[in-house]
């Protein structure tokens, strides 16, 4: 899963991608580098990037404009952030627009790995596969997790990042159960999980815009002292039909 994967560290302090890059390599990653902006453009056109831990504050720009930027252009390479920043305010701004995960400065590059792990096997294999000829159909909604990718009413594409269709999958297999922040965040992340993440919120609050641009009614229910609902019917269709 994540053997040999390139990961593209973007931080503007010497030390400290001398020292992530060290460490990372000892583990069994490739690692790109770039001390800004302008040098990460570069280095995403070119070269094939499988995750990318990202700083917030750069010198020619911030990572969270780098961040919406990519997610603009449609790109679903997984982001870690890097962030001094104490306010969990400013942490959240980096999930809603895209990020995946975030650690704050200073840190443990053993953590950082872990944490890169984490989201490289929730890209890859975190959701248990159905039948291959299982899709879900939903409000006229077609969501097709061998292809990992979702269909509105009318036939366009749904754009989703991997953990917002993690989520998503994770509700179409249990319709109408109540499922707790707790429960999802080990559904979707594993143990690797933090238990006091707001990550659950904001994927919530973009997977409703998303789908309700794309037509979708209310469909996730937020139950007080409970968690989250999916209230929309839920049919599994044979893909060969």
């Amino acid at each position: 899963m994540s053997t040999h994967a390139q990961i593209l560290v973007v931080d503007d302090d010497t030390e400290i991608r001398k020292l992530i890059a060290r460490y990372m390599q000892e583990q069994g990653f490739r690692v790109l580098l770039a001390s800004k902006c302008a040098e990460a453009h570069e280095r995403i056109v070119t070269n094939q990037i499988d995750l990318i831990v990202l700083d917030v504050m750069l010198p020619d720009g911030s990572g969270l404009d780098l961040c919406r930027d990519l997610r603009a252009a449609r790109s679903n390479i997984p982001i870690i952030l890097l962030t001094a920043l104490k306010e969990d305010v400013d942490r959240i701004i980096g999930l809603e627009i895209g990020a995946d995960d975030y650690l704050g400065k200073p840190f443990n590059p053993r953590e950082l790995v872990a944490r890169i792990r984490a989201v490289l096997r929730r890209g890859s294999n975190s959701v248990p596969e159905p039948p291959p000829t299982g899709l879900y159909q939903f409000e006229g909604f077609v969501a097709d997790p061998s292809t990992r990718s979702v269909t509105d009413p009318k036939g366009g594409d749904v754009q989703l990042t991997g953990a917002e269709f993690d989520l998503l999958i994770t509700f179409l297999d249990r319709p109408g159960r109540v499922l707790s922040r707790d429960q999802l965040l080990d559904l979707t992340r594993g143990s690797d999980g933090d238990v006091l993440d707001r990550s659950i919120d904001v994927l919530i609050s973009r997977l409703r815009r998303k789908l309700s641009d794309a037509g979708a009614s209310q469909i996730f229910k937020t139950v007080r002292n409970g968690g989250y609902q999916f209230t929309a019917n839920v049919r599994v269709l044979d893909k060969r039909r």
